[in-house]
């Protein structure tokens, strides 16, 4: 299935339904008096974070959703029927923005979050809500409100706890495939990921991360070159950046270390937030060189780059050094994970910090 992750949408409420001017008519009953009810409330369209999506595609090319209009009221006090509520079901990680004003309206982070897109009209008023003393034969009811209507773009960022960088070509689908079940094309030339692919790394039986593989970055990708910019966003919500380099290239090929800078560079370029993410070196294709020679082309990349940060040697082909490596990844996962726990406990739950002052009593009088 082609991977869409973005699409504009129509949504259009129901119109509340009109009110009834009606009367009593029954045998004897000559004056009954009013009895028109009113109409019934036009339905709301509605968002939902289903966590059994993962693209727009179902948005794609149905473009408009209507929900039901209520009812119009009727005499004998009988009031129209409600319309049905609709529920639109997004993947989480789904941006919603105002197409016209580009808003930010909702962002559905949580699967299983709710959040009203456009309200249904209320039911007009029936004639019996207009008797008083001075008027007591009403012959007019109101008519139902128009529900409202939007344009709405949709913008998925995926939901990962780590994103995989690199240039074409660099091995990103191979290693993907290596340490998760995803099978994303794998093939000697570059650009064969074409779209995002999402696995899910294991480490135990309750212990699981979840990787996101982008198509591969070229020089200018901020600008807009190459595949890869169109697919930078679903970067943003990742805690950590793997970036996969190529360090046995072929010959003629570019040099490992200006594409890492390259890349470091668009990436600063696209999102200075994306950019200050922690970024872990990966070198990959280490199959390719001596195993004499690994760590002494390892350290030379790494002392041309003056790299500091964490650094890696695999070969995502032959799986060496992946199990290391998504080791590691599950502990810094875990670590942030919990940070995100303590602190979201302590919005929820602020410490009060008010000192005891034992010279005031309950109702905060000093005593004499």
């Amino acid at each position: 299935m082609k991977f869409i992750d973005e699409a504009v949408i129509e949504v259009r409420a129901g119109d509340g339904g009109n009110g009834s001017a009606s009367f009593r008519r029954e045998k004897f009953l000559p004056k009954g008096g009013p009895d028109g009810g009113d109409g019934g409330r036009g339905a709301s369209v509605y968002a939902v974070a289903d966590i059994n999506l993962n693209t727009l595609v179902d948005y794609r090319y149905k473009r408009l959703f209507r929900a039901e209009r209520g009812e119009n009221g009727r005499g004998a006090d009988c009031y129209g029927k409600g319309g049905e509520d609709v529920d639109l079901r997004f993947p989480p990680g789904t941006l919603i923005f105002d197409a016209e004003t580009d808003e930010l309206l909702y962002d559905l982070a949580t699967p299983g979050d709710r959040v009203l897109l456009a309200r249904g009209g209320q039911g007009g008023l029936g004639n019996l809500h207009f008797k008083s003393s001075i008027n007591r034969a009403p012959k007019f009811a109101t008519p139902g409100e128009e529900g409202e209507q939007k344009r709405l773009r949709l913008e998925l960022k995926v939901l990962a706890d780590v994103g995989l960088l690199g240039m074409p070509n660099a091995g990103k689908s191979t290693f993907i495939r290596a340490v998760s079940a995803a099978r994303p094309k794998v093939a000697d030339y570059p650009f064969t990921t074409l779209h995002p692919n999402l696995g899910v790394v294991r480490e135990g039986a309750d212990r699981s991360f979840v990787i996101a593989d982008i198509p591969g970055l070229i020089e200018g990708a901020a600008e807009g070159a190459g595949l890869g910019h169109q697919f930078l966003r679903h970067l943003a919500r990742t805690e950590l950046l793997l970036h996969i380099v190529d360090a046995a290239p072929l010959e003629g090929a570019s040099d490992p270390v200006a594409e890492v800078r390259a890349l470091g560079k668009e990436l600063k370029k696209y999102d200075p937030a994306l950019f200050a993410k922690p970024r872990w070196l990966v070198f990959n294709k280490l199959d390719m060189v001596a195993a004499e020679d690994r760590a002494a082309v390892c350290q030379a990349l790494l002392k041309k780059l003056r790299w500091k940060g964490p650094h890696f040697a695999i070969s995502a082909l032959a799986g060496d050094g992946c199990a290391d490596l998504t080791a590691q990844i599950m502990r810094h996962v875990e670590e942030r994970r919990a940070e995100s726990r303590a602190l979201a406990a302590q919005a929820t739950n602020p410490v009060d910090r008010t000192v005891y002052d034992p010279t005031r009593d309950d109702s905060g009088d000093r005593h004499g």
